[in-house]
This record gives structure tokens, sequence and C-alpha cells, in this order.
């Protein structure tokens, strides 16, 4: 085991370089950031030459990629256009985003794997029809489509929820927020367990157990889910990033001052050092994500040994 996390933290190194470089590239070539400091009205040569020194961009461009990579293994993300350390920022958008993520995944592991369960038992029966037309209800609805239903009417006509949340942000204000975030994953994890259940439902190995006279209760924990998880694990770890990359509309809807609000502040800006340095974290989520994910494959099947 110790030699397999070793070789994929080695493995990791080249992937962080390629996408931070694909990354950095494409940041820097969407637009001129000089024009973003200076608005509508261009700026002269002589401030927008002044602005790019100050920022480094009068260099070539691997130039500025070496010196940004370089920075950032120091814990120096750089400094936003409007003067404040980027890790700044990221200390206010990271904590929000973290908690938001996490009540999403919590959505998606209770409900989604508890409705995969249920339906995936009764396959072809009333109860798994309607599941998975509500499942394919909520993967056609856009999010935004989602959380602006919601907001208005469990925070406008019903006043149930606050129809934005506060800059504390607390775990109580983002269950509504969390729940139209994970709409899309929590109905894929639907699908995903009730096909994983009902097929290794017919396996010899649950067959045997059943044969054997244990509980049906433990069948299905001990047996028949723990084997069924695996491309659910998979699938949520992935996610992961992907919900922490993708919250800028729930964010927007809600008016939470995340990763997706700082990301969407640093596109329409032009801000090439706030999303160049948000976009490296979520890498390193992403390649965190993966190999958790791996390492917990020898959890849920015994069988699987890393060397």
């Amino acid at each position: 085991m110790g030699r397999y996390v070793v070789r994929r933290l080695l493995q990791m190194i080249p992937v962080f370089a390629g996408a931070t470089l694909l990354i950095f590239l494409m940041v820097n070539v969407m637009g001129d950031p000089v024009a973003g400091l200076c608005g509508e009205r261009a700026c002269d040569p002589a401030t927008a030459a002044q602005l790019k020194k100050d920022f480094g961009l009068d260099k070539p461009l691997w130039q500025q990629y070496l010196t940004y990579m370089g920075n950032v293994f120091t814990g120096d993300f750089g400094t936003a256009f409007n003067g404040q350390p980027v890790t700044e920022l990221m200390s206010t958008a990271f904590p929000v985003t973290i908690r938001l993520t996490i009540v999403a995944v919590l959505f998606e592991i209770v409900i989604g794997i508890m409705l995969g369960v249920v339906t995936g038992l009764r396959r072809g029966r009333p109860v798994d029809t309607a599941v998975l037309l509500l499942t394919l209800v909520v993967i056609s609805l856009p999010t935004f489509v989602t959380g602006l239903l919601l907001q208005l009417l469990l925070g406008v006509a019903w006043a149930w929820v606050r129809p934005s949340v506060s800059p504390d942000a607390a775990f109580g204000e983002l269950i509504v927020p969390g729940l139209v975030l994970a709409s899309v994953s929590l109905a894929y994890v639907t699908r995903l367990t009730r096909t994983s259940i009902a097929e290794n439902k017919r396996s010899d190995y649950v067959r045997t157990a059943i044969a054997k006279g244990l509980p049906r209760r433990r069948v299905i924990t001990r047996h028949l889910l723990r084997n069924s998880l695996i491309p659910v694990v998979t699938f949520i770890g992935t996610d992961i990033g992907a919900l922490m990359g993708g919250a800028i509309v729930t964010e927007r809807i809600f008016n939470i001052h995340g990763v997706g609000y700082q990301l969407y502040q640093g596109i329409l800006r032009q801000n090439t050092q706030t999303v160049v340095g948000f976009v490296t974290v979520l890498v390193l989520v992403f390649l965190v994500a993966n190999l958790l994910v791996d390492l917990l494959y020898a959890v849920l099947d015994p069988r699987i040994r890393y060397a």
C-alpha cells in the first residue's frame, strides 16, 4: 500500500504540471488583463506599459509560468489586480465552498444511495418507475432553473428560508443551496446505485449468502451494498472537485461569496492571477480526491490489493 501511494504521488507531479500549464495558457490568451484594469476607457500606452511591468505581464509567457509555479511552491499565488493577495481571497472563499460542498456530498450519499438501494431492490415496481422519472426530470432541468425555483418558493413565497445566504454562510443556511448544487449529481448517484444493486443482486455470492440463511439486512449491507458502492464512490470522489469548481451558478443565485463567486469575478474582470490561483487549487483537490477514491477500493472490496 505504501509503495502504491508513493507511486501515485509521483505520478501526480507531471499531471499537476501539465494541467496548470494548460490553465495558465488558456487564461492568459482569453483577453488583455490590462484592458480589464482600465475599464471601458483604454489605457494610454505609458500606463499600460507600467501596469504590465508591475504585474510581470511584460515577460514572455513561459517565463511568467515558471515564475508563477516557483511562487506556488512557496505558497504565493500572486496578487489580484486590486492589490489583494490571492491567498487572502482563498482564505475567505474556500471555507465557504467547502461547507457548501460537504452539504451537497451528504445529500448525494444519504438520499442518492438510499433511493438507489430502494429502487435497485424493487426494480420494475411502481416506486422504481417513479424515482426514475423524478431523476430524469432533475437531470433535464438546468441548475439555474432549479435554484431560482427553490429560491422563489422556499425563500420568497413560503418564507421557510432566507432567499440569500449571509456572509457567515453557516451550515444551516447552505441546506437549500447544497441541495441545488447536488441535484444533478444526486440523480446520477441514484441511477448508478440502482443499476449496480440490480446487477449484483443476481450474483452468486448474494445467492450463497441467502442460501446460508443470513438475515436480509446483513446480506444487503455487508455483501450487496459493499460491492455495489465501488462505481458510486468513484463518481462521488471525482464529483467533489466538480462541485467546488462548478458552484458558480449556485453561488450567484444565493449570493454566496465562495470559490465560484471569486472565479466569476476574476473572469469578468480578466484577473488572470485570481483565476489561475483558484483553479490551481482545484486541480490539487481533483488529484487528492482521485487518490483517496483508489484507496477506498481496497476498503470496499478486500479482494483488491495494491502492490
